[in-house]
């Protein structure tokens, strides 16, 4: 059964990005480079035969393994999805898909600006090779039960892909866990990323939905054993990783 949880607001598009109008006239091989980097995943959907078990959630193709919670996190005043969490056990991986130019990839800009933010707030930042290439290591500060400052991991991981761009971060237990992250880092290599052929700017949020199942139980409306409301968020960067959004939850 499918229980569905709404908070507050997630990610929205960020501002000063421009129309990908000159990167789409690239020549086509500049898309070699970030491809060579996703030989382990995440895919294109051009790489793959088809979804083959995988839900699709609009933008990303995900594979439910046994013990996962699915997470979809919701703006609440237009109900669109902007970011799909994957929960086991204590730990958490936060993914969301962003269209990127033709001719070069953003994870090395996006890093140089999450760990100039993460340190602006007094937190502390490693960059590290990670499983899929280089990612930082957080902690970030924040005020304990007891009035003390304490440090939450988070570990951001990106993956550029052929004009687009996918933002992972972990949290919880696999933030600091080798083997409490490798369930979740499993099914984010076997994810598959749907770009589109739309003109869209870098750094927009690839358009996520809910799957159809969901859609069905959420669309019975209120009374119903699996539905409950919230008030609406705000508007936020799509690339803030510090707040939570809304979430409606699937159980599988």
């Amino acid at each position: 059964m499918s229980i569905f949880r709404r908070r507050q607001n997630a990610s929205t598009e960020p501002s000063g990005t421009t129309p990908d109008t000159e990167a789409e006239q690239q020549d086509q091989a500049a898309d070699d480079a970030p491809a060579t980097a996703r030989d382990g995943g995440p895919h294109d959907v051009a790489d793959v035969e088809g979804r083959d078990g995988r839900v699709d959630l609009g933008a990303l193709w995900v594979t439910p393994v046994a013990g996962m919670e699915l997470r979809l996190e919701v703006q609440q005043s237009t109900q669109q999805v902007t970011a799909v969490t994957m929960i086991i056990g204590d730990s958490a991986l936060q993914v969301q898909p962003f269209a990127a130019p033709r001719s070069s990839g953003l994870w090395e800009g996006i890093r140089e600006e999450i760990s100039a933010s993460v340190e602006k707030q007094g937190g502390t930042v490693e960059e590290a090779e990670g499983r899929f290439g280089p990612e930082l290591r957080t902690r970030m500060p924040s005020a304990g039960p007891d009035g003390r400052t304490v440090f939450a991991p988070a570990v951001f991981v990106g993956v550029d892909g052929p004009r687009w761009f996918l933002r992972a971060v972990l949290s919880g237990r696999g933030a600091i866990d080798a083997d409490a992250a490798a369930p979740l880092l499993d099914v984010l290599a076997r994810t598959v990323v749907v770009r589109g052929v739309e003109p869209m700017a870098p750094r927009e949020l690839l358009p996520l939905q809910l799957p159809q199942d969901a859609r069905a139980a959420e669309g019975s409306g209120p009374g119903g054993d699996d539905a409950e409301g919230d008030d609406a968020g705000e508007r936020r960067d799509d690339l803030d990783p510090f707040e939570r959004g809304p979430e409606i939850t699937e159980v599988r």
